[in-house]
């Protein structure tokens, strides 16, 4: 089953597609797309939800995993945030895709086997149970795709 694992902003918006094939995590595809600050917030959701929905047609995931919303210290940031994860819900329901949610917490703990492990732990773990074969620049578009790992560990639960 394919799964597209999103780690959420309007800055910064991890996209992954993963599928599980013989016990093996597989990276379909992996992006951070990033928006520019000179465009108003509307224009960068609506950028967000182009590269979300060329994802979804592109590689047709079965499911959406998204990462919970913790609140940061700005709050205008985290409502922002918010809407953004709102805008992706409702995009995934217009494609039939059920959604699931993790906290950091959790994407942490299936990631690297630990929930307060910290990014380069994270990144050394996926590393290790995900083949990528690219160069990721962003800690978002590793996020994704420990969110869509998060997704697949639990579905074998």
């Amino acid at each position: 089953m394919r799964i597209l694992g999103i780690d959420p902003g309007y800055g910064r918006c991890g996209i992954a597609v993963l599928e599980k094939i013989n016990g093996k995590e597989i990276l379909i595809f992996s992006q951070c797309v990033e928006t520019s600050t000179s465009l108003s917030f509307p224009e960068r959701v609506g950028e967000v939800l182009a590269a979300c929905t060329k994802a979804i047609n592109d590689h047709a995931p079965a499911q959406m995993a998204i990462e919970k919303l913790f609140f940061a210290k700005n709050q205008k940031t985290a409502m922002q945030v918010a809407e953004v994860r709102g805008a992706l819900m409702a995009l995934a329901t217009q494609h039939g895709l059920p959604v699931s949610e993790y906290t950091p917490m959790q994407v942490k703990s299936a990631a690297a086997g630990y929930g307060g492990a910290d990014k380069k732990q994270v990144i050394k773990m996926l590393h290790a149970l995900v083949k990528i074969d690219k160069k990721i620049e962003h800690d978002d578009e590793y996020d994704a795709i420990a969110i869509g790992v998060t997704h697949l560990a639990h579905m074998r639960l």
